[in-house]
């Protein structure tokens, strides 16, 4: 109404009531701001326009209001869009505001699109958010990478093992694999293919009969170990292991067989040891008991003379009795003394009771 008056010259401007002067203010405030949103935006706008990004006005201005860089939203799109992969805004935005990391998700997928590997946007925003590197994923599917077994890293340079003929082997490898973005989620690391690979060399090296095969062939142990599979579970496929180093250590079953002969003498000593002291103690013991029974023996001849007074007084034995007792303890000792100088014993243990 207010534009018809205007444009009709019936109502002078300056006769016009407070509230046409405040529709007008409202009308050119609201044609400022489409202005300055318009002219903010329309570079990006104009970019997607040309470039098949096909992000509008109003889509930007949303993702301004949601705090989403659309900036960085637009130029991944634009390059997704032209490297050929089918994508939506919403689908960036969500990754953004999930706290993913759109660029590097957006070179995987792209780097995965030209080397004509099957990664949607799906997945690589899972893998991403699940906190692993997508595009060094990628990078190593289409690239294979080379890890040494063992991690050097960590401190060790050779894998030991021992053959069957006791002597050491220390070898190192040289693993070469291949990401499987298929199994990236949920699948184990380097270090468990580490793990598994040092495991499957030290079992190849102990199962040869002889050194000298493995020295002369050190291929039995890559195919050996290729043949268990070792890459099951895990994010990686293995591609080739190959033996970088191999030598020859210590004789380990000539050491522990010294050992082994060390301790059986030692054992050996300990048993012969307390034999001797069972010996010593027996023998102790003999010596406590003969004194015991002389003891005794001195006693019981101690009792002899009380006897015989006894056997007189009570008129059991005579004098002549006595003295032919005397005769027979005499011609004893005789009989004992010339025995013991011919060479019998010296020592008069059965000597006539007194």
């Amino acid at each position: 109404m207010l534009l018809n008056l205007l444009a009709q010259g019936k109502t002078p401007l300056g006769d016009s009531p407070p509230w046409v002067w405040g529709l007008i203010g409202v009308v050119v405030l609201v044609g400022i701001i489409v202005l300055v949103v318009f002219f903010r935006f329309f570079r990006l706008w104009i970019q997607c326009m040309l470039t098949g990004a096909n992000i509008g006005i109003p889509q930007l201005v949303g993702m301004k209001l949601r705090a989403v860089d659309y900036e960085m939203i637009v130029r991944q799109k634009i390059a997704l869009v032209r490297a050929g992969v089918k994508i939506t805004t919403e689908e960036l935005e969500s990754h953004f505001l999930a706290r993913g990391n759109v660029p590097k998700t957006s070179a995987a997928v792209i780097a995965a699109h030209k080397a004509g590997m099957d990664l949607p946007w799906k997945t690589a925003s899972a893998i991403d958010l699940a906190g692993r590197d997508i595009l060094e994923a990628v990078k190593t599917s289409v690239n294979p990478k080379v890890i040494d077994c063992p991690d050097m890293t960590k401190g060790r340079q050779f894998l030991d093992a021992v053959c069957r003929n006791g002597i050491q082997l220390r070898c190192k490898a040289r693993v070469t694999v291949r990401t499987k973005l298929e199994r990236l989620v949920g699948g184990a690391t380097e270090e468990t293919i580490i793990a598994r690979v040092g495991e499957g060399i030290v079992k190849a090296i102990g199962s040869a009969t002889d050194h000298k095969e493995v020295l002369s062939n050190p291929n039995m142990i890559s195919q050996t170990v290729l043949h268990n599979a070792l890459d099951a579970q895990t994010a990686f496929e293995i591609v080739s292991i190959d033996i970088a180093d191999i030598e020859v250590g210590e004789n380990i079953g000539a050491k522990l067989q010294a050992d082994q002969a060390a301790a059986d003498l030692r054992v050996a000593q300990a048993e012969a040891e307390k034999r001797r002291a069972a010996a010593v103690a027996l023998e102790q013991e003999m010596i406590a008991r003969t004194q015991e029974n002389r003891a005794a023996v001195v006693l019981a001849e101690a009792e002899v003379p009380q006897a015989i007074a006894q056997a007189f007084r009570n008129g059991q034995i005579s004098v002549t009795d006595y003295y032919n007792l005397k005769n027979l303890q005499a011609d004893t000792s005789m009989r004992t003394s010339i025995a013991g100088g011919v060479g019998g014993n010296a020592d008069n243990t059965d000597r006539p009771i007194s």
